[in-house]
């Protein structure tokens, strides 16, 4: 049996914990085979991004059709574009080479707060939006996609959700990590498979980096295999639950350090 293979668009975080290397590590821990395309350098730590370097969108390209002449996608996470150039080259690689499995993580601001998308490629974000099967923002990239004021509850989540339906979305899972939610954190689901909100128990730790890269790049490796989106997203949301509760035990960097990828596979302390 051949194994599925999951292709990550992102950028690069050296210290591991966001980008294509959350997302490679995320398709390892639920056994699914990782390829990668770069889109960005970033010079980064968990304390917060101090450079990027984009690749340049005809390098993109190259290595998104160099990729795909040899080997077959099963599904494709779109994480850090950087700029419209690239993100209009990837749109116009989704059209020559359709996938059933695509998850766009509209990534626009790292957890350090720093900007990894050019404010003028809003538009062509909401452009791309239409070409992905499920659209993963959090509360601040939802509410600069629709132009809006950050969701405040749950309810103003779902018209937020309702909102991105009403740009192309075929599917939103509306990430309510940032809500001030008590001790549950709430994320809403909403697409044909109806509008649902997902809950999990909050987990108190400082250990978030690349919370966003790891549940999209989770969706694009269980979608495959599950039964659909729905039920993935339940699962991603609860697999993420898991790393975020074994954080602590990495202990790496001094800000805010990565989630355990691999808290189902390495021995427990």
């Amino acid at each position: 049996m051949s194994a599925l293979v999951a292709l990550s668009i992102a950028g690069s975080d050296p210290s591991g914990g966001a980008g294509i290397q959350a997302d490679l590590k995320t398709f390892s821990a639920l056994g699914v085979y990782g390829t990668t395309v770069l889109t960005a350098l970033t010079a980064q730590n968990t304390r917060g991004v101090t450079g990027v370097h984009a690749v340049p969108a005809a390098f993109v390209t190259a290595q998104l059709e160099t990729l795909v002449a040899d080997v077959h996608l099963d599904a494709i996470k779109i994480g850090m574009l950087a700029n419209a150039e690239t993100v209009e080259a990837v749109a116009a690689f989704l059209r020559a080479h359709p996938c059933d499995v695509v998850v766009l993580d509209p990534v626009m601001i790292a957890t350090s707060g720093d900007r990894l998308l050019a404010a003028d490629a809003l538009s062509a974000m909401r452009g791309l939006v239409p070409a992905a099967s499920i659209v993963t923002p959090n509360l601040a990239e939802a509410a600069a996609l629709l132009g809006r004021e950050p969701a405040a509850n749950p309810g103003q989540m779902l018209d937020q959700a309702r909102g991105l339906l009403g740009l192309g979305a075929r599917r939103v899972l509306l990430k309510g990590g940032h809500l001030d939610g008590g001790n549950t954190m709430i994320d809403v689901f909403a697409g044909p498979e109806g509008e649902h909100e997902l809950s999990a128990p909050r987990i108190e730790t400082t250990n978030t980096h690349g919370t966003g890269c790891t549940l999209s790049s989770a969706l694009a490796a269980l979608r495959p295999r599950r039964a659909d989106w729905l039920v993935t997203a339940r699962e991603a949301k609860a697999w993420l639950t898991g790393a975020l509760a074994a954080a602590d035990e990495l202990e790496v960097g001094h800000g805010h350090g990565p989630v355990h990828h691999f808290h189902a596979v390495w021995p427990q302390p």
